[in-house]
């Protein structure tokens, strides 16, 4: 149990998706983990194993909730869904490569590229929207779980947005850490906000399986 005032929050993106490994945007389209995701999802299990986790939240897109789920079922703990942890809408850009969208709509793509605060792809999301969105949901659960350890399974967007709000990195810098798929990441919460603790730790994936 973290201590009290202060909730522990293990915060995971979700397995591998055949889009994610064409390197095509996801946003809300609802794909299924690949044999690869299924994979790190089991070593999850076992990595977070000895950490005393109390309660779980998964977005509540496929990719997220069956990442979640095998340790779930090992802790036996519920998978409670938060929309609020939902990756950014991307509107018209989701099922296609950065190339695609930079051929056919090339202004478009520079301001996503720049990382345009108020921009929103047609039918998406702005980044402040999204990022308002996405750390409130977080600052809720972190705060209905005051003292406790909590696991959030959630998509490389939120994440992106949780270490810009725990080290005030602002949201048009560009990024320079990773978002690796099933990388552990590990943050505080107090009423004045999040700080970060440790990112990226992949130790648990570096046995995986050769695609097969």
């Amino acid at each position: 149990m973290a201590a009290d005032g202060v909730t522990r929050l293990v915060v995971v993106r979700h397995g591998q998706t055949d889009w994610n490994a064409a390197l095509r945007i996801q946003g809300h389209t609802d794909i299924a983990l690949n044999a690869l995701g299924r994979w790190q999802a089991a070593q999850l299990m076992l990595a977070l194993a000895d950490d005393g986790l109390q309660a779980i939240y998964s977005s509540d897109l496929q990719r997220a909730v069956d990442t979640a789920r095998p340790f779930a079922d090992a802790a036996g703990l519920p998978v409670q869904i938060e929309p609020g942890l939902r990756e950014r809408r991307f509107g018209r850009f989701e099922g296609l490569s950065f190339a695609e969208i930079e051929s056919r709509w090339p202004d478009d793509a520079r301001r996503w590229r720049q990382r345009e605060p108020g921009f929103a792809p047609g039918g998406g999301e702005s980044l402040q929207a999204f990022q308002a969105r996405c750390v409130a949901a977080c600052a809720t659960l972190a705060e209905r779980h005051r003292g406790q350890s909590l696991l959030l399974v959630s998509h490389g967007g939120v994440l992106d947005c949780l270490y810009r709000a725990a080290t005030r990195v602002a949201l048009d810098a560009p990024r320079s850490w990773q978002l690796g798929n099933v990388s552990v990441n590990r943050l505080l919460h107090v009423e004045t906000g999040f700080s970060l603790v440790g990112w990226n730790d992949e130790r648990h994936l570096q046995d995986a399986p050769e695609p097969g």
